[in-house]
């Protein structure tokens, strides 16, 4: 993990991401871009609905332009649709500025190459320390030899016209609710589902800058699970700030995770004889009911470190087309960059409107392990020390032993903050939530 970029870009508070830094960001990843292609560079720019998107998007520009490359503003859009229209014009790099599925207060800075994909860990790490050791290093242009902004006038119709040529399965006779957590759907999610036939109730899509995810969205469901049952829909969709999430609600106001709109894909991908190499790629943090599902119907399941930038890697160099994470990150790279919140939902609601079922009965299909997480904060000068202490480690083992292959034990470390993730699954809650805190309790020992 880089000093500044994490799976997913710069994402911090805003007291923290200053807008020094993000004009930093900008100049320094035009400066490379112009040492590697010889010339002048392109750079689009997308923005979620936060109040400090604006001026996290005028710094981002002085910056880029002020090594004499040019910025194109794309305004409020998913996160999936910069990077997507960054490929199809042939730009050099798109930014967005989003922190996904944070609160208002946070904010960050995602770089993507000019084919869509994240830049490679090596640009990355040179923009980081042009910025961090040698910014002195950055030659600014002056007076004619400054870079140009312009903006993108039809960037959401584009986007839009190219989920509904990938959708193609109509929805006419569907009553959905979409929840578009007061962010970046709200500005494309109406359009979409409309003109795919859908009868179509929004909720949170009046965004005031200051109220994205707030109690609304894929974190915070409950409001969308009510308003389903209250208004007689088929189902509900909910999306996240940069709309790179999708879960779904049944007709009766049931969570369906990503886990179980992976299991609905993939089964309808294998039907088709359209899943490629007949696999799946998850995260290790996957239900094992998943994994489960796809070993009685056949698919094989490749897992990887949490990330859908590790899912995605995975998938381009295995030639895969369908992965994701149960946060309802699903990602089909042959239409789109990267995770696309409406390009699932459309898919998810096109296999149900052929089903004939109802949601409910799609997402019985598939059978949740029971889960325990337990977050356990440490020192941060203790960071990666557990992996090396026996006392630890050989408790994880014998429990795993004991669990074998009917269930899981997943620690890890999370990247951005200092705390150790304990996940246990099992058939039986009680067994698996008493293992769940024995780990924890013995990491706590040794880690604060």
């Amino acid at each position: 993990m880089g000093r500044l970029f994490g799976i997913n870009g710069v994402r911090n508070a805003v007291t923290e991401l200053t807008f020094e830094l993000a004009m930093q960001i900008g100049r320094a990843t035009a400066y490379v871009l112009t040492k590697k292609l010889n010339r002048k560079p392109l750079i689009y720019i997308g923005k979620d609905t936060r109040k400090s998107s604006d001026i996290y998007e005028a710094a981002l520009c002085a910056g880029i332009c002020s090594v004499g490359a040019d910025a194109v503003r794309l305004g409020v859009l998913p996160v999936s649709a910069t990077a997507y229209l960054t490929k199809k014009k042939k730009a050099d790099a798109g930014i967005m500025i989003s922190a996904s599925h944070k609160s208002t207060e946070f904010n960050g800075i995602r770089l993507f190459s000019g084919t869509g994909y994240s830049f490679s860990d090596d640009v990355e790490e040179e923009i980081e320390r042009l910025i961090l050791d040698n910014p002195e290093k950055i030659t600014l242009s002056s007076g004619s030899g400054v870079g140009a902004i312009s903006d993108y006038e039809n960037s959401a119709e584009d986007y839009i016209s190219h989920i509904l040529g990938c959708a193609k399965t109509r929805l006419d006779g569907l009553k959905i609710a979409i929840d578009c957590s007061n962010g970046s759907a709200s500005v494309t999610a109406e359009k979409i589902f409309t003109s795919l036939g859908a009868e179509v109730k929004l909720i949170a899509n009046e965004p005031d800058g200051l109220n994205i995810n707030k109690e609304c969205g894929s974190t915070h469901i409950d409001g969308l699970m009510e308003f389903v049952i209250e208004n007689g829909c088929d189902c509900g969709l909910a999306f996240d700030g940069d709309a790179d999430r999708c879960l779904a609600v049944d007709e009766n106001g049931e969570l369906i995770d990503g886990d179980k709109l992976i299991a609905f894909c993939a089964k309808e991908y294998k039907k088709q004889d359209k899943l490629m190499n007949n696999t799946v790629v998850v995260n290790v943090m996957t239900n094992l009911g998943l994994v489960n599902f796809a070993k009685e119907n056949g698919i094989n399941v490749v897992t990887t470190a949490v990330g859908d930038k590790y899912i995605l890697a995975k998938m381009l160099d295995g030639g895969y087309n369908l992965g994701g994470g149960q946060n309802g990150h699903i990602i089909f790279p042959e239409d789109i960059p990267l995770g696309d919140g409406q390009l699932s939902g459309a898919r998810i609601l096109g296999i149900l409107a052929q089903s004939g079922k109802k949601m409910s009965e799609l997402a019985s299909l598939m059978t949740k392990f029971p889960q325990v997480m337990i977050n356990v904060p440490i020192n941060v000068k203790k960071r990666e020390i557990w992996k090396n202490n026996s006392e630890i480690t050989s408790l994880i083992e014998q429990h795993q032993e004991a669990l074998g292959e009917l269930g899981r034990i997943t620690v890890r470390e999370n990247a951005a903050e200092p705390i150790i993730r304990v996940m246990v699954e099992g058939k039986e809650f009680k067994n698996i939530n008493s293992i769940a805190i024995e780990i924890a309790d013995r990491i706590k020992k040794h880690t604060l």
